[in-house]
Formats: C-alpha cells, sequence, structure tokens
C-alpha cells in the first residue's frame, strides 16, 4: 500500500494541478499521511526550477496548517478519550509531568522533527496532546518546515538533477546530525 501511495505522489507531480496536489499531501503529510511532500516537490522543482520557491512556500504554507490540524488532534482526542481512561487509571499526574518534560524541550522537538527524517505528524499530535503553548509550536513549525522545504528548493535550483540523488538519500541524515550537533552545542555549553 505504500509502495502505491509513493509511486501516486510521484505521478501528481507531473499533473496540470500540481500545485494543488503538493499542497493537499503536505497538509495531510503533518497529521495523518505517510509519504513526505518532498516526493511532488522535488520533481516538480526539477521540471520548472524558476518556480522553486513558490512550490517551495506552498508547501510550508500546506505543512504548517496541516500541522495546526495535527495539533488539534492531539489537543481535542486527548482531552475526550485520553485524560478521562489516565484518570481512571490514577495516571493523571505522571501525564502532567510528561508534559511539562515535553513542553520544556518542545521547541527544540518540533524544530528537529520539522527538518529531520522523524515524522513530524507525531510531533504535531504530542504538541497539541500536551498542550504546548500554541505560538511556539507555529513559531518553531514555520522555522523548522520552512527550512527543510526552501533548503531542498536552493539546492534544487542551484544544483539541479545532480543533487536530486543527496536530497532523496542523504539530506535527512545531514539534517539529523545538524540537529544533533546544534542541541549538543548548546547542552555543553548549559552545562560547563
Amino acid at each position: 500500500m505504500i509502495r502505491r501511495l509513493y509511486d501516486w505522489t510521484l505521478t501528481m507531480a507531473d499533473h496540470r494541478h500540481a500545485l494543488w496536489v503538493l499542497a493537499f499531501v503536505a497538509f495531510i503529510e503533518s497529521s495523518v499521511f505517510p509519504i513526505p511532500p518532498d516526493v511532488i516537490m522535488i520533481p516538480m522543482i526539477l521540471a520548472a526550477p524558476h518556480r522553486a520557491w513558490i512550490i517551495a512556500g506552498v508547501a510550508l504554507v500546506a505543512s504548517v496548517l496541516g500541522g495546526v490540524l495535527g495539533y488539534a488532534i492531539g489537543a481535542f482526542a486527548y482531552d475526550s478519550i485520553g485524560q478521562p481512561i489516565l484518570a481512571a487509571m490514577g495516571k493523571a499526574e505522571a501525564m502532567e509531568a510528561f508534559n511539562t518534560r515535553f513542553n520544556d524541550v518542545g521547541f527544540w522537538a518540533v524544530l528537529a522533527a520539522g527538518v529531520t527524517p522523524f515524522p513530524y505528524k507525531v510531533i504535531t499530535i504530542m504538541s497539541g496532546w500536551t498542550a504546548m503553548p500554541f505560538a511556539t509550536f507555529m513559531a518553531t513549525s514555520v522555522l523548522a518546515r520552512g527550512m527543510r522545504f526552501f533548503i531542498v528548493a536552493a539546492l534544487l535550483y542551484k544544483f539541479g538533477a545532480p543533487i536530486r540523488d543527496f536530497i532523496e538519500k542523504r539530506l535527512g541524515m545531514m539534517f539529523t546530525l545538524f540537529m544533533a550537533a546544534l542541541i549538543g552545542g548548546f547542552y555543553v555549553l548549559k552545562f560547563l
């Protein structure tokens, strides 16, 4: 099933309404869909490099709006289903402690999930579930998704098809290493 979704996503890159398809995929990927918008975005930019910034902008806006849906899923499903179950089990206090810990590092969690291969939808839902401040969630989502989509657009605009292999196979790893170095650097500065 995942392979069919991936193949369908790739064929949509050539569709005359490709920007709308990209917006749809970027929106639902932020809360439920397993295929990242990059699989549409990359062929679209390679086909029309002069539209790279528009394509990245559409992916950014749709992805952040989809993140709002993920946040709402976490916020409302937890209140109506998760919280009563935890309260009945006597675990409501443990959840409050988890929420506090998550929200203490929430900026970093959203930033890391927004730029790395880690599923962004997990963090969007968890952000709503833990009642992360919405302004922090939005600002970090815009920053993270903007970095992700505009760096890909810039690389494709500048280098074209030869950079595609790097983006598809190694860019996620590079973002992950960058985030690890950044967080590690802040950790070292804080405790030295």
